[in-house]
């Protein structure tokens, strides 16, 4: 039942991640930034589709992504359009990646030390949701403050 709850939360969310990006009026609002908000909604986009691509792609899909976390943060002025498309190969990935797993696998150690200490993939799983949903209110504050 996690697993489905997982797969039905991520579809959600990097749905609303795409409307929100699709939301922008002004498509280069989407890289703005000011004195009160530091990352821009295309930084904070592409540092979720890396996040996610490596910890659940990477590791438990077995993709062969290479994560470059400081690009994510440091690129900018990608189109939207490419946006949109990273956004819906990762919700392929996540969709295929869970689809490997069984209850048991969530009981596991998930294979990689993330925050200097082992956890269960299904803890960790969970975590990437809710920090997907984290940035994703950010990412909405950021539309509407900015755009």
């Amino acid at each position: 039942m996690l697993i489905e709850t997982l797969k039905s939360l991520f579809e959600r969310d990097l749905n609303k991640l795409k409307l929100e990006i699709e939301s922008y009026q002004n498509e280069s609002q989407i890289w703005a930034i000011d004195k009160q908000v530091s990352n821009s909604a295309g930084n904070l986009c592409l540092h979720l589709i890396g996040n996610i691509n490596l910890f659940i792609g990477n590791q438990i899909g077995k993709t062969d992504y290479v994560r470059d976390r400081p690009l994510e943060f440091s690129l900018k002025n990608v189109p939207r359009a490419e946006l949109i498309a990273k956004i819906d190969d990762t919700m392929l990935v996540v969709d295929k990646a869970l689809d490997t797993l069984s209850i048991n696998d969530l009981e596991e150690i998930y294979p990689m030390i993330v925050f200097e200490k082992e956890m269960t993939t299904g803890f960790f799983l969970v975590h990437l949701s809710t920090h997907l949903a984290y940035h994703l209110g950010q990412i909405n504050y950021h539309r509407r403050l900015l755009d």
